[in-house]
């Protein structure tokens, strides 16, 4: 399994009754419960997706599977729902019928890693359970206290797998970063759009939206997300 070596936020602790009722569910053996504990056990997707079942993950939980590690994801503040909610708003209607506008769901980027972005746009004919690389037409993260991760170890993994945009909306510094033509773990491509500024994505020109849209006012302050 390929890494890339950029820095992950922390990862979720498991406690010993967890570990028990992974044993139980045959997703680790008994010898491992050690390593979950001391957080050395690595998972693939399809045993992430099984805790789950054995109820010791839920699907609420603010946790995303990255190189085999189950890591916390920051808070959702204010500023972010605010800003998801305005870009689902203009992205739905723009592209129905032409791709899907999934929020928050998993990208299935491997074996070892299923990061959520905010929005991914994908093909219309991508099974409803599972997206990987090949039908992402481009993915959007909104970052508040999440931007050095969105920025860095997140982005460097589309890029690995071959994500062909990614969008960054930095909500403080109210401006929408584009990344596109990836190149091993980064994008060759950069292009900041602030204030006034309007952005389409590659795949379809024709979707323009303006920064300023789902941009939360300048008086809300800074929060997670």
């Amino acid at each position: 399994m390929a890494t890339t070596k950029t820095q992950l936020p922390p990862m979720r602790p498991f406690t010993t009754q967890e570990c028990e009722a992974l044993v139980a569910a045959g997703i680790i053996a008994e010898g491992e419960q050690s390593s979950v504990l001391a957080g050395t056990r690595l998972f693939n997707v399809d045993e992430y997706l099984d805790m789950e079942k054995s109820d010791v993950l839920h699907e609420d939980d603010r946790i995303e599977l990255i190189d085999g590690k189950i890591v916390l994801m920051a808070p959702i503040g204010d500023s972010h729902v605010f800003g998801t909610g305005w870009l689902t708003m203009f992205l739905a209607p723009a592209l129905a019928g032409r791709a899907l506008v999934l929020v928050q769901c998993p990208i299935y980027l491997n074996d070892f890693s299923a990061p959520q972005p905010d929005f991914a746009v994908v093909r219309t004919y991508t099974s409803p359970s599972r997206s990987y690389p090949d039908d992402v037409y481009f993915v959007i993260e909104v970052a508040d206290s999440s931007l050095r991760y969105d920025a860095g170890a997140k982005l460097a993994r589309y890029a690995a797998s071959g994500i062909p945009e990614v969008w960054v909306a930095n909500l403080r510094a109210r401006e929408v970063t584009v990344y596109l033509d990836p190149s091993g773990s980064a994008y060759a491509t950069s292009h900041t759009y602030r204030s006034g500024d309007t952005v389409s994505p590659q795949a379809f020109p024709d979707v323009a939206l303006a920064i300023d849209d789902f941009m939360p006012p300048a008086s809300e302050g800074n929060d997670a997300g």
